[in-house]
């Protein structure tokens, strides 16, 4: 990524905007595209229109945070938005190609291990980097995957049939996850590791394709995920996102379900079953008719 998907990101959010929304006039003639009009973006911003125009194209270099804080505002841009214009800014700044390969601590991975509830380590652009074993027996099955393919954006969007069977609000999904992604992109956008990714998407699904053009941005928080387990049933599950301090392109996700709950009783079934050894992902699979 370079200059062209700040300037991107800038363009569809001022397209996403409402006039009506900031007290803008509507004039007398028809626009001609959707949101606010360049013009109208920098008299908000306080900034001259062809200043806008430059960064809009990606020539502009440099950008201040003063300008930078200053268009959130006019866009009013959400927090996660506001961070990933920063980064996109920022890491221009920093230029230095590829990112360091991701690596999970083996201490991190017996933390992993002791925890009661499924837990996984999310890494740079949604590759699941490590789990503990009920983490591998809620959905996918990430140890029958070779390394690349241990990508969440991969298992949605390259294997959809899998991924609608598993998670029943499949499509709200896939929108937090290319969300996600996006916000993700924003710590290392000039990573080939990313363009590779994003271009073997795009050719692949064209769902991908129009959801990651919205340019929307979510970073992974917190939430609930309703996923279909093919031995033990539905699951209504919370998801809590730790980020590691000393490795912040890692993240620990942990789901638990609600105290006294079905999906509780459930969770706990599914954990006593890996506990002892009676359930492995090839009985996953068979269960899921795969």
């Amino acid at each position: 990524m370079d200059g062209a998907e700040l300037g991107a990101f800038l363009k569809a959010r001022r397209a996403a905007l409402d006039p009506r929304d900031l007290g803008l006039p509507q004039g007398v003639t028809r626009r001609r595209v959707a949101g606010l009009r360049r013009e109208e973006l920098a008299q908000l911003a306080g900034i001259s229109v062809d200043y806008l125009t430059r960064l809009e194209q990606g020539r502009a270099r440099n950008v201040s945070e003063e300008v930078l804080d200053s268009l959130a505002r006019a866009l009013r841009l959400n927090p996660d938005e506001c961070t990933y214009l920063h980064n996109l800014a920022t890491q221009r700044r920093k230029r230095n190609g590829r990112c360091p390969v991701q690596q999970v601590r083996p201490a991190l991975q017996q933390l992993l291990d002791a925890m009661s509830v499924p837990a996984f380590v999310f890494g740079r652009y949604l590759d699941v980097l490590a789990w503990n074993p009920l983490g591998g027996a809620i959905a996918f099955d990430f140890g029958s995957l070779p390394p690349e393919d241990r990508n969440l954006p991969k298992l949605f969007f390259l294997n959809e049939a899998e991924a609608r069977t598993l998670h029943p609000e499949f499509d709200q999904v896939c929108e937090e996850v290319v969300a996600n992604l996006r916000a993700e992109a924003g710590r290392c956008p000039d990573d080939p590791r990313l363009a590779q990714l994003i271009g073997e998407l795009s050719l692949r699904s064209d769902p991908f394709r129009r959801l990651w053009a919205s340019h929307h941005v979510r970073d992974k928080a917190h939430g609930h995920k309703r996923i279909h387990n093919p031995l033990v049933g539905e699951l209504h599950l919370r998801y809590e996102t730790l980020r590691l301090p000393d490795e912040p392109d890692q993240a620990i996700v942990t789901y638990t379900a609600e105290p006294g709950s079905e999906s509780e009783r459930a969770l706990g079934l599914l954990a006593s079953w890996v506990a002892t050894d009676d359930i492995d992902q090839a009985t996953l699979r068979r269960a899921a008719g795969g």
